[in-house]
C-alpha cells in the first residue's frame, strides 16, 4: 500500500472519515446500489455536463486558442472543488497547466491516480464536420464535436463516477489524485516536468487511463499495453532560393526529389523497416500472446472494408491486430515543398520536409532509434541537400501484466457494467504520459477505453457513443469498489 510523504489532513477528520468507513462496511453492496442508482437517474444532467465540456475549443496546438485551453483547466478545477476536492491549476513555464486534485489520505486504503487530458485536436478544415466542432450535437446515439471521444468524454466519466460516490457517501471508496493535463496532443511537455517535481506526491499503486477504444461494438476491452512513438520532422535544404525548374533542372538536387527517395528507403516494398539494427531490441510477441490474439473475433477484410481499401503493405508473418499493436511501424505523417497552389508553377523548391514518426514496441528505446536513423539518414542521403532532424515527441512503449490485481478489479468492473467479459488488448497507440508514470511512479497502468474505432479522433465528425459513455461511467463506479476489494483480498 501507498504510505504517503506526510500527511496533511487533521488527525480527528481523519478518525472521523475511518470510523465512518468501518461502518459503511457491511453495507457497501447497498452503497455501490445507491451509487448506480444515482448514476442512472442522472444521465441527461451527465449529458449536458458532456456538451458544455466540448465547448470549449481547448486546441492546444494552436496559439489562437490558448486562452480557451485555459478556460477548459478551470472548468476541470471547478468540477473537482465541487466534489470536495483539493483542486489546482498548476501553470507552466513554457505550455498549458495541470489540473490537480486529491482526496485526503486515509491509511489502509489503496490509492489511485486517474489521469486524462483536456486539450483536443485541431478541428481543421469546419466544411468537413456536418454540425460545428465546437457545437455539440447529438444524432442517434452519439454525440459529435471535437474531443467527444479524444479525451473529453472519457475522462469525464471518471470525473462523473467519483462524484457519484461523493453524493451517495459524502466520501470516497479509495484515496483519489487526478491528473489532468492540456498537452497530451502536443507531447505532455509540461506534465513531464511536473511528474519530475512531484514525484513523491504522485505516488499510488495504480493509475487509470480512459483514451482508447473498445475492442467493437458491445465487446469491451482491457487494454494491457501501449506502443511507444518516436517523431521527428526531418527538414531537407538544397539550393538557396527557390530556382526555375527548367533553367536549374538537372544541375542541383531537388530537395523534394531527394526527400522522397529518403522516404522510399526507410521502409522496404515489403514493409520492413529498412534501418540497420532497428529490429535488435524489439520484445517479440510470445506464442501465448499471439494465440489469444488469434482467438479474437476479427476479419481482416471486414477491417480493411470499412476504410475504404482492400487490402494493405505490412511486415510480412504477422496478423494485422499483430502489425497494429506488438510490431513497430515506420509512416509518413505529412509532407510540404515546392509550390502547393492552383495551376502549374515550375519551381525547384529550396527547401522540403516531412512529418514521421515510429512506432515502438517493449525494449526500443526512442533515443536508440533516433540515433540510428541519424547514422542512417547520413549514409543514404543523396549529395547537394542538408538534412536536419527536429524531435517533436516520445514515449517507450508500456505493458502491465495480466496477473495484476487492478487488472482483475477491472475486468470485474467492466463485466459488471458492460454485461460482456472483457477481451485483453494491445494497442497500437501512444499515450506518452502513460510510459512516465511506469517508470517514475513504478504503477500499474489500467488502460479502460470506451470508445469505438470509428470515432473519428484526430478527423473531421469525432463523436462518442452516449450508450458508452453511461457504460464507461458506471465501469469507472464499480471499478473503485472493485479495486477496494481486490487491494485487501491481495494484503492478505
Amino acid at each position: 500500500m501507498v504510505t504517503p510523504p506526510e500527511k496533511n489532513y487533521i488527525n480527528g477528520f481523519a478518525t472521523i472519515q475511518r470510523k465512518t468507513t468501518e461502518v459503511r462496511e457491511s453495507l457497501m453492496e447497498p452503497v455501490i446500489d445507491q451509487v448506480t442508482k444515482f448514476l442512472h437517474s442522472n444521465r441527461t444532467n451527465a449529458e449536458q455536463t458532456l456538451a458544455e465540456f466540448l465547448a470549449i475549443p481547448s486546441v492546444s496546438a494552436d496559439p489562437k486558442h490558448r486562452a480557451d485551453v485555459r478556460r477548459a483547466a478551470e472548468w476541470v478545477a471547478e468540477f473537482l472543488s465541487q466534489m470536495g476536492l483539493r483542486a489546482e491549476i498548476v501553470p507552466s513555464d513554457t505550455g498549458h497547466p495541470v489540473v490537480y486534485a486529491e482526496t485526503p489520505y486515509r491509511e489502509g486504503f489503496p490509492t489511485v491516480l486517474i489521469y486524462g487530458h483536456y486539450d483536443v485536436q485541431p478541428a481543421e478544415d469546419p466544411t468537413l464536420w456536418e454540425s460545428p466542432p465546437f457545437q455539440p450535437t447529438v444524432r442517434g446515439d452519439a454525440i459529435y464535436a471535437r474531443g467527444a471521444s479524444d479525451d473529453k468524454g472519457q475522462v469525464l466519466t471518471h470525473l462523473l463516477s467519483v462524484r457519484a460516490w461523493y453524493e451517495v457517501t459524502k466520501s470516497w471508496p479509495v484515496n483519489f489524485k487526478f491528473i489532468i493535463e492540456g498537452e497530451e496532443e502536443v507531447g505532455s511537455s509540461a506534465l513531464e516536468t511536473f511528474v519530475d517535481k512531484y514525484r513523491d506526491r504522485l505516488t499510488c499503486d495504480c493509475v487509470v487511463v480512459s483514451d482508447g477504444n473498445q475492442f467493437g461494438p458491445g465487446q469491451p476491452a482491457i487494454t494491457y499495453g501501449l506502443r511507444g512513438i518516436a517523431y521527428f520532422e526531418l527538414r531537407l535544404t538544397g539550393p538557396n532560393r527557390d530556382l526555375h525548374s527548367g533553367s536549374f533542372g538537372g544541375t542541383v538536387t531537388n530537395p523534394a526529389t531527394a526527400l522522397t527517395m529518403i522516404l522510399g528507403r526507410i521502409m522496404g516494398q515489403d514493409g520492413r523497416i529498412t534501418i540497420p539494427g532497428f529490429y535488435d531490441d524489439v520484445l517479440p510477441l510470445s506464442d501465448e500472446e499471439r494465440r489469444r490474439l488469434r482467438e479474437l473475433p476479427f476479419d481482416e477484410r471486414a477491417f480493411w472494408a470499412t476504410l475504404g481499401v482492400e487490402s494493405a503493405l505490412g511486415e510480412p508473418g504477422y496478423t494485422v491486430l499483430e502489425r497494429r499493436w506488438a510490431r513497430p511501424t515506420f509512416e509518413v505523417c505529412g509532407l510540404w515543398g515546392g509550390y502547393q497552389g492552383e495551376g502549374a508553377k515550375t519551381v525547384i523548391p529550396a527547401e522540403a520536409g516531412a512529418k514521421i514518426s515510429f512506432r515502438l514496441v517493449p525494449h526500443q528505446a526512442p533515443e536508440r532509434v533516433r540515433q540510428q536513423l541519424l547514422a542512417y539518414l547520413a549514409q543514404i542521403c543523396p549529395p547537394g541537400v542538408r538534412i536536419e532532424l527536429v524531435d517533436l515527441h516520445a514515449s517507450p512503449a508500456v505493458v502491465t501484466p495480466l496477473d495484476s490485481p487492478y487488472i482483475k478489479a477491472a475486468e470485474m468492473a467492466v463485466k459488471a457494467a458492460f454485461s460482456a467479459p472483457p477481451v485483453f488488448t494491445r494497442e497500437g497507440g501512444s499515450i506518452p504520459i502513460v510510459g512516465l508514470f511506469q517508470e517514475r511512479l513504478g504503477a500499474d497502468i489500467l488502460l479502460l477505453g470506451w470508445g469505438q474505432d470509428d470515432d473519428n479522433t484526430h478527423a473531421p465528425n469525432e463523436k462518442f457513443s452516449l450508450t458508452d459513455f453511461h457504460r464507461g461511467t458506471l465501469a469507472s463506479a464499480y471499478l473503485w469498489e472493485f479495486i477496494r476489494k481486490v487491494a485487501k483480498s491481495h494484503e492478505t
